[in-house]
């Protein structure tokens, strides 16, 4: 059993297009999305029309929630600029996702937690804005109950793979198409990928149980870059062109 996992594509179509290329490449026919589709200043509109007729087996994420509960009038700049672009059989295919569900009766799939869709599972930030591994024990206090050899997250756009003390395996694919951004919650920080290439897993299970494989795939972020900074988002175009936030 191969299958790849993709999360927080954020509108970024090229991203997204050289992703599905390359895991076609590698032969594999299942995938697996794991929420935050369309929000941002870049083609919510595109990157819908691409992916919601593949029929992944997806999972809502908080942006995703977003799109469909908030006032449009009132919706943070990224959520607003990708509602403008999407049309009511988008935000409809939207409704239709679930908060979490299971794969194949062998993984559990989730955006952020299984009961919060904007915290992280595998970090915490500190109140000076630093980003970093959670203790084990906060980690697992958060797997109680999925009783699931292998679990699948993304949200905080980081690739990272924890193995359990009981052996359950937990994995973030990283981000398709937001290699940076910035946050307020719950205290100022950064997450920054380093560099501008979109992310993905490879999942494989194997005599000896799950095993994972991240990818790095190159586009032209560039092209992305210069289409946020013409849509008046700096931070974004600098996370897009070099995988920081300026």
């Amino acid at each position: 059993m191969r299958f790849a996992a993709i999360a927080d594509i954020h509108g970024n179509h090229p991203a997204l297009e050289a992703v599905l290329a390359n895991i076609r490449a590698e032969g594999i026919e299942e995938i697996v999305n794991l929420g935050d589709f369309f929000s941002g200043p870049l083609e919510a509109g595109r990157t819908a029309d691409l992916l919601v007729p593949l029929g992944l087996t997806s999972v809502r994420g908080n942006h995703d929630r977003y799109l469909i509960e908030q006032d449009p009038a009132s919706m943070h700049a990224s959520d607003a600029a990708a509602y403008q672009q999407l049309t009511p059989s988008h935000l409809d295919w939207l409704r239709s996702l679930p908060f979490d569900t299971i794969y194949r009766g062998e993984a559990y799939l989730c955006h952020a937690t299984p009961r919060n869709d904007n915290l992280y599972w595998l970090e915490s930030v500190s109140p000076e804005g630093l980003v970093f591994l959670k203790p084990i024990e906060a980690i697992e206090a958060l797997a109680e109950g999925i009783g699931l050899p292998l679990i699948l997250c993304g949200h905080s756009h980081i690739p990272r793979a924890v193995r359990l003390s009981d052996g359950r395996l937990i994995v973030n694919p990283g981000s398709v198409g937001c290699p940076a951004y910035d946050d307020v919650l719950p205290y100022y920080h950064k997450v920054e990928a380093g560099h501008p290439l979109a992310s993905y897993a490879i999942l494989e299970k194997t005599t000896a149980g799950w095993i994972w494989q991240f990818r790095t795939v190159a586009y032209d972020h560039m092209a992305m870059s210069a289409l946020a900074d013409e849509r008046g988002r700096a931070d974004w175009a600098s996370a897009l062109a070099a995988g920081w936030v300026r």
